[in-house]
């Protein structure tokens, strides 16, 4: 880092990292990490970004696959955030997940750059079929603010406030953040890391909207998010696929963020100050 703030960002991590929900593949994926690295910029102009997430990525993959080529750019700032695909497999094991991204924490600081990671909502408040997902969660979010704690990682903790669980900051698979979901997990990033004109903002919840269907609405919008969503999905393990088979990271080089794709930005939605989270 040097007077004038940071000058090398390096994201690591899946699809929440690459923008799934926030763009698209023809027009260009956005994203959390994409939004963050324009914040980071706006207080230090020579700030160049590379990300190197790939959808589907297991935190072993992220960390065999992305770690050397993240420290081959020997960034000042990186973010790491991975897990999540491991909490949806059948043997999960939170040790050893938490024990790759714990490498990669220290690996990383270790060559002195700043690292920011997150912790998880608990996906049974967004996807009420995940509810049994719900104590993984919880068991990977404690050993993520333990490893960051021993490695001065800061941590954007996202699991301890409702208002990320509102369902309009996820899009319709209830997997990945909508766009105004990805702009709030980049505020939250900023918020941990101090950055200038960072705040607490993206902690308020938003206006009151329409309330979720329930009854029989409610298991018939249960039904078509499964069949739209989780069937595909569940498929995928069956064969031993993933979305990210054959994929490579979008933005492998340090660029400028200025060159990054024009995605629509979020919604102006509100809280109840009255201040917008864009």
């Amino acid at each position: 880092m040097s007077e004038r703030g940071y000058l090398r960002y390096v994201a690591l991590g899946d699809s929440q990292t690459e923008g799934l929900g926030d763009g698209d593949d023809v027009l260009g994926l956005r994203g959390c990490a994409d939004r963050f690295a324009e914040e980071a910029a706006a207080g230090c102009p020579d700030l160049l970004y590379a990300n190197l997430a790939v959808r589907g990525r297991l935190a072993g993959q992220v960390r065999a696959e992305q770690l050397p080529p993240a420290l081959a750019l020997r960034p000042d700032l990186a973010t790491v955030v991975a897990g999540m695909n491991d909490l949806l497999r059948p043997r999960f094991d939170a040790d050893e997940t938490a024990g790759h991204l714990e490498a990669m924490f220290a690996a990383l600081t270790g060559q002195g750059a700043r690292v920011a990671t997150v912790t998880f909502p608990d996906v049974g408040r967004i996807t009420p079929l995940a509810r049994p997902v719900g104590r993984r969660v919880l068991a990977l979010n404690a050993r993520i603010r333990e490893a960051a704690g021993r490695h001065g990682v800061a941590v954007a903790d996202l699991s301890a406030h409702a208002a990320v669980t509102d369902p309009r900051l996820w899009s319709p698979d209830r997997l990945h953040a909508s766009p105004l979901g990805h702009a709030r997990i980049a505020a939250a990033v900023a918020h941990a890391l101090g950055l200038p004109g960072s705040d607490d903002t993206w902690t308020l919840p938003l206006p009151p909207g329409a309330p979720a269907p329930g009854g029989l609405r409610g298991v018939a919008a249960e039904l078509r998010w499964a069949g739209g969503f989780l069937g595909p999905w569940l498929l995928r393990r069956v064969r031993g696929r993933s979305s990210g088979d054959g994929r490579q990271a979008k933005r492998p080089d340090l660029l400028p963020p200025a060159a990054l794709p024009s995605a629509a930005p979020p919604p102006a939605l509100l809280p109840p100050t009255g201040r917008a989270l864009e």
